[in-house]
């Protein structure tokens, strides 16, 4: 039995005993998308299958180095930090192809569902259904790639870093055949993992690579993004490499998108033949669901920012000349802009949701993208004309501002009462105030900026 044949909890129990497992790994993904796991012998596999199993709902009170947050009131020390249920997902079987064993995805339930990341998409998902549209998805990321490990960059004191490739090199023959062998293991391991790669190719910048996900329907594309920043570090660390997809690592080089592709199909026809967004004889072949489904992204793109842009560092990301938008704007085929409309065929017409960077959690990002366009649809949104031209060189309403640091996108969240509508008080009040918390924590630095700076002359 294959994994891709896995849907049933049954199928899980089945595949475990025919390769004679006495152990599997399972995962689940917290708000910054971080996979947190476990061995599972397979007698607790097998129970968890239908009773579900106990996770400490720390993963859900803590940061991203596993410091306690001091502003939520689902879990802290007030609760005591108790187990959260989860309940595993056997339709997401995968191969651990350096292990010998198989992984499965969990998901938070019950009084923990509102807030878990993937419920989250879930549900937005569920509302596209309610509204009669299948969602697909392709995500692609690019990330630097360093001869480094863990321990040498903490001892390097993240300077001076050896990148695996020197200099401006985009889309270079020479780079990935010199590489080749780096180059076959990720897309070889991704794929067998069902995490299949379409391109992946040298971007502009020294290391840096660019790879774009296939496109898939629903949560399934959210899952192998997920998956795939995870194991893309597996992989390079496993080669004594370090992956980064940290939003802008340094002031020399371009930051690091996590773009999203996307369009809506009609519920029950055939993909490709019944596209939401395709009007052959619209002005750019946008039909008005697809028209109204933009202007809800563009509208609520300055309220939902920090969904997408998570870290304090996203937002040294999002500055003029770095292929990376700095206001809500639109137009068709214009990298300068937050949203790009592709126009195409049935099948290739969608829009591109280009303000998202690697750093963010790809059920999020994801969430965010779609739901704000389906409250587009809803309110029947008109959109604007497209830009035209580079979107940096010209001013724009002040209503398509985005926020400027990680705190002031987290109120504007906390204030949103779209947001609100769409994800719900819990998530909203919940990761509102753990972005909060993030900005805070980094008030506490002192940057070797300030020390070079102040330190003598001031």
């Amino acid at each position: 039995m294959q994994p891709s044949q896995v849907k049933t909890a049954d199928d899980a129990r089945r595949i475990v005993r025919e390769r004679s497992l006495s152990h599997v790994k399972v995962g689940v993904f917290d708000a910054d998308g971080i996979l947190r796991g476990k061995y599972l012998h397979k007698d607790k596999f097998f129970s968890a299958l239908d009773g579900g199993m106990g996770f400490c709902d720390v993963v859900l009170g803590w940061d991203m180095n596993d410091q306690l947050y001091d502003n939520v009131t689902y879990t802290g020390w007030h609760t005591a930090y108790p187990d959260a249920p989860v309940r595993l997902l056997p339709d997401t079987c995968r191969e651990l192809p350096f292990e010998n064993t198989l992984f499965f995805l969990g998901e938070f339930s019950d009084k923990a569902e509102p807030i878990c990341p993937r419920g989250l998409m879930r549900r937005m998902l569920a509302k596209a259904d309610k509204m009669g549209f299948e969602v697909w998805y392709a995500v692609e990321y690019e990330f630097f790639v360093f001869d480094e490990t863990p321990h040498s960059i903490r001892a390097k004191r993240y300077k001076d870093l050896k990148p695996l490739s020197p200099g401006y090199f985009g889309y270079s023959v020479l780079r990935n055949s010199v590489h080749a062998e780096f180059y076959h293991d990720l897309l070889s391991t991704l794929g067998t993992m069902d995490v299949p790669v379409e391109g992946l190719h040298t971007e502009t910048g020294a290391g840096v690579l660019e790879a774009a996900i296939k496109v898939d329907s629903g949560i399934a594309s959210a899952d192998k993004a997920a998956l795939f920043k995870t194991f893309t570090k597996v992989i390079c660390q496993r080669r004594n490499l370090l992956a980064s997809f940290m939003a802008k690592w340094s002031k020399d080089w371009p930051g690091c998108g996590g773009h999203i592709h996307m369009s809506l199909q009609k519920k029950g026809g055939k993909k490709g033949v019944t596209s939401a967004f395709h009007d052959e004889n619209a002005p750019h072949k946008m039909s008005e669901t697809m028209r109204q489904f933009v202007a809800g992204q563009q509208a609520l793109m300055p309220e939902l920012l920090a969904m997408v842009a998570p870290t304090v560092n996203s937002f040294r990301r999002l500055i003029p000349g770095f292929w990376a938008p700095t206001s809500a704007t639109w137009s068709v085929e214009n990298r300068t802009t937050a949203l790009r409309v592709i126009p195409g065929s049935a099948k290739s017409q969608r829009v591109e949701y280009r303000v998202a960077a690697a750093d963010g959690n790809p059920y999020l990002a994801c969430a965010a993208a779609l739901g704000s366009g389906l409250w587009g649809i809803e309110n029947k949104l008109k959109l604007g004309e497209p830009i035209k031209g580079n979107a940096y060189e010209m001013e724009h309403p002040a209503k398509h501002d985005l926020p400027r640091t990680l705190m002031e996108a987290s109120e504007r969240l906390k204030a949103s009462k779209a947001a609100r509508s769409l994800f719900g008080d819990a998530f909203v009040d919940h990761y509102a105030a753990s972005r909060n918390w993030e900005e805070r924590e980094f008030r506490k630095a002192i940057t070797d900026w300030e020390l070079d700076r102040y330190f003598e002359i001031i």
